[in-house]
């Protein structure tokens, strides 16, 4: 399985950006995909993910309504849209892909076999 993330950049506060991360593999409608971040000096962290081919989405507190998650499994894609983005969401935003995730730990970023490089997002007050 191979993940490429896309559509980050620089934006100033209020503002939207889409991420979007091609998949590549058989098991993609099956798939956990995720969306990690992580900021200079923090741990990688949650943002948002759809379970196991599921329309449901799981987000992180901090999303709070600003952030949407969705697949296209007929182009092996899966997007984030970010409205109203904040300073702090200036982060690197990683893709992440897995068979094996059991919903308990859907957040948690060891169940995630499957990594894309990252795009950045920088929001500016």
């Amino acid at each position: 399985v191979q993940l490429q993330a896309s559509g980050g950049g620089v934006v100033q506060a209020g503002g939207s950006l889409r991420l979007s991360c091609a998949a590549s593999g058989p098991t993609f409608g099956r798939s956990t995909l995720g969306w990690f971040r992580q900021a200079p000096g923090k741990e990688r962290e949650f943002v948002a993910a759809l379970f196991r081919g599921g329309d449901r989405p799981y987000y992180a507190d901090f999303v709070n309504g600003r952030f949407t998650i969705s697949r296209d499994s007929r182009k092996n894609t899966v997007s984030l849209q970010m409205n109203d983005l904040e300073p702090g969401d200036t982060a690197l935003y990683y893709c992440a892909s897995s068979n094996g995730v059991i919903m308990s730990a859907i957040r948690d970023a060891r169940q995630y076999h499957y990594w894309g490089q990252g795009t950045q997002v920088t929001v500016s007050s």
